[in-house]
Formats: structure tokens, C-alpha cells, sequence
């Protein structure tokens, strides 16, 4: 993969948000206890980052960097606003189970770090394309968090239940959440670099082939 499709794909697997980059781990951890948390989150963290960051892409950037922080913060939580309206109509119960974790998603990772640290630095298309593979990765963890958890700790999927015979409690708290994460991230740490090690045989190969 040459380091322009890194950049742009890799917020799915070269560079996942929650399982590489450690953010936003928190939602994950003590609300991803079941699929119908998980899809109230996935729906506020996906349209909160991409309205807010591609609103935020407008931001002169001649201005200082402390004022365009600010701005962006702003921004998002001009967002969040019918983002969280629109979520108490469709997500009742998950709401008042998340909490004060749907408001954080206001100020992200991908909005106050990433937009000055990578995305402002591409060109507009391929900014939108970096930001939905990330938005994605997270997605994509917080939607396998969110039903594994639910299966082995209530028995059931999306509130329907499931013959299982061991149901592990633990996984609904708080500490359960941390250690099936931590479980994930150490998985997806061990397929990346069995990934790596593959492509640069391939590549190797390719080199001494060439000779």
C-alpha cells in the first residue's frame, strides 16, 4: 500500500482510531454493552465527526491555532445539538444509559486533534475519504464491542434472547468493557504486524526476482 492510500484507507486498519490510536475509548468501554448502545453511539459519533469536521475545513487557516480549536469546538457542538434531538427520537433508552459520553463525543479525537494534525493537510477529497474510513474503524469496533458483550453478558442480541450456556456478568461493567477492548486491541496489534511482516516477504520477492 503506498503511503497515499495509507493516509487516506488506513483509518480501518493501518491506523484504527480505538484499536491504534487509543481514542475514544471511553463511549466504547463503559456504554458498548449492548447493540442498541452501540448503534446510538455509532449514529452520534459518525454524524457529529463528519458534519463537524468537514464544516471545520472552511476555518481560515491563517488564524492562530488556539482561536481555530475553539472554533472547531464550537462548531461541533452547534452539531450535536439536532444530532442529540434527532437521537432521543429513535434512541430513548440508550440515551439515558450513555449519559454525559454523548455530549464528549462533541469534542473527539478526530475532531480537535486529527482535522490540524492530518486531515487540514490534504486536499479536500481525499480529507472526506480519510475521514469515513476512520469514522468506520470506530463503527466497525464499537459495533462488535457492543454485540459481543450484549451475547455474553445478558444472553441475548438487540434485547432478544439467545440460547447460550455461559453468560459472563463481568462483561457488562465497566471492567469487563476494558478488558474485552484490551483483548482487541492486542488481537488487531498481532494481525497488523502478521500483515507486515507477509507484505514485506511479498516485497522481497518482488526485489530479488527483479535482480
Amino acid at each position: 500500500m503506498t503511503k497515499r492510500k495509507k493516509m487516506i484507507f488506513g483509518g480501518i486498519l493501518g491506523d484504527n482510531i480505538v484499536l491504534s490510536g487509543l481514542m475514544v475509548i471511553s463511549p466504547v468501554i463503559i456504554c458498548g454493552d449492548t447493540l442498541k448502545n452501540a448503534e446510538a453511539l455509532i449514529y452520534a459519533f459518525s454524524a457529529i465527526t463528519f458534519l463537524s469536521v468537514l464544516i471545520s475545513s472552511f476555518v481560515p487557516r491563517k488564524l492562530p491555532y488556539t482561536a481555530k480549536i475553539i472554533i472547531y469546538a464550537v462548531i461541533s457542538a452547534l452539531v450535536y445539538v439536532p444530532v442529540k434531538l434527532a437521537a432521543i427520537e429513535f434512541y430513548p433508552d440508550s440515551i439515558e444509559r450513555i449519559g454525559i459520553y454523548y455530549p464528549l463525543l462533541a469534542v473527539n479525537s478526530l475532531i480537535v486533534f486529527q482535522t490540524e494534525a492530518s486531515f487540514f493537510r490534504m486536499k479536500k477529497t481525499d480529507m472526506i475519504v480519510s475521514l469515513i474510513f476512520s469514522i468506520i474503524g470506530f463503527d466497525i469496533v464499537m459495533l462488535i464491542t457492543g454485540l459481543l458483550r450484549e451475547l455474553f453478558a445478558y444472553g441475548t442480541i438487540n434485547s432478544k434472547i439467545v440460547d447460550i450456556n455461559t453468560l459472563t456478568a463481568g462483561l457488562a461493567q465497566p471492567f469487563g468493557g476494558f478488558i474485552f477492548l484490551g483483548m482487541m486491541c492486542g488481537a488487531y496489534r498481532f494481525a497488523r504486524e502478521l500483515f507486515s511482516k507477509d507484505n514485506s516477504k511479498i516485497r522481497s520477492g518482488e526485489d530479488v526476482s527483479d535482480k
